[in-house]
C-alpha cells in the first residue's frame, strides 16, 4: 500500500500549555470537537477521539512542547490494521503558539480527505475555541 505524509502549520493566539491541554485533555478535546474523546495522559496510554473514529496510543509526551501518537482511523479507505504516526510540535511565538504538525503513513487513497480533515476538524474548531475562552 502506498502512503503519503501531511505537514501543516497553524498559529493559535494562546499559550503552548493551552494548545497541549486541548489536544490531551479528554474534556477539552471533546468540547472543541463536539464529539466523545478519551485521551490518556501517559506514554503508551490509549487515545480515542471523534466518537471512536480516531484510535491510537501516545508514543511521546513532552508537556507543552510535543505530542507523538500512533494513530488509525475508522475510514473506508483506511486498511483495518494500518497504523500511522502524528506529531504535534508546539513553540511559543510572538502571537501565541505555532503548532507544527506532521502525519506520516496516511494511505494514499485517504490522503486528500485526511489532510482537509485536520483543518476542518481540528485547527478551525481549536482556533474558535481559543477565541471564545
Amino acid at each position: 500500500m502506498k502512503t503519503k505524509s501531511i505537514r501543516q502549520t497553524v498559529t493559535f493566539r494562546t499559550s503552548p500549555h493551552e494548545v497541549y491541554e486541548a489536544l490531551l485533555d479528554s474534556r477539552k478535546h471533546a468540547r472543541f470537537t463536539g464529539s466523545k474523546a478519551s485521551i490518556s495522559r501517559t506514554v503508551h496510554g490509549r487515545i480515542m477521539a471523534y466518537d471512536g473514529y480516531i484510535r491510537g496510543e501516545n508514543i511521546e509526551l513532552i508537556p507543552d512542547r510535543r505530542i507523538v501518537q500512533d494513530w488509525t482511523a475508522d475510514e473506508e479507505c483506511w486498511p483495518k490494521d494500518h497504523r500511522s504516526k502524528v506529531t504535534f510540535a508546539l513553540k511559543r511565538v510572538r502571537t501565541g503558539t505555532r503548532l507544527s504538525f506532521f502525519h506520516s503513513g496516511v494511505p494514499e487513497k485517504c490522503h486528500r480527505d485526511i489532510r482537509q480533515g485536520w483543518w476542518d476538524n481540528y485547527w478551525k474548531p481549536m482556533k474558535k475555541a481559543f477565541e471564545e475562552s
